[in-house]
């Protein structure tokens, strides 16, 4: 007889999410893709802003997007695994050094800046300019 989490398991398994997301952490800026129920029509409807938190949790995770609209500040929390949620594009890869941006929350303006992430490894980019050896100058 199976076990009270491997029946868990079992129905969590059959609920997630077959497409799976791109890969995006916090900091990052996205474009988030949300059906929108109203009355007896459905419409796609976009948030974008920056994500400040992945909670991981299997079945029950989410994370939670933060937008400045008309100088208020908006919060969303997007289940991962939820059939609603159509598309994530990942617009910019942010640089931080925590997994939890709620600081961000007392910072408005250019102070709540987050600088983007470089681009080294990316395919496509340019490879970057030997920094071992100066430059030749003219009077060589």
């Amino acid at each position: 007889m199976a076990t009270l989490s491997e029946k868990m398991a079992a129905v969590e398994g059959r609920m997630l999410r077959k497409d799976p997301l791109p890969e995006f952490r916090s900091g990052d800026t996205v474009r988030v893709h949300y059906k929108i129920v109203e009355g007896d029509k459905e419409r796609v409807q976009v948030f974008a802003g920056v994500v400040i938190r992945i909670h991981r949790a299997g079945l029950k995770s989410t994370f939670t997007v933060r937008k400045v609209s008309h100088q208020v500040g908006v919060e969303r929390v997007f289940p991962v695994h939820s059939p609603r949620l159509v598309k994530l594009e990942v617009t910019a890869r942010g640089k931080v050094r925590r997994s939890r941006l709620f600081y961000l929350r007392n910072l408005s303006g250019k102070a709540a800046r987050i600088r983007e992430r470089g681009r080294e490894n990316a395919p496509g980019a340019e490879p970057a300019e030997d920094a071992g050896e100066p430059p030749a100058t003219a009077e060589e």
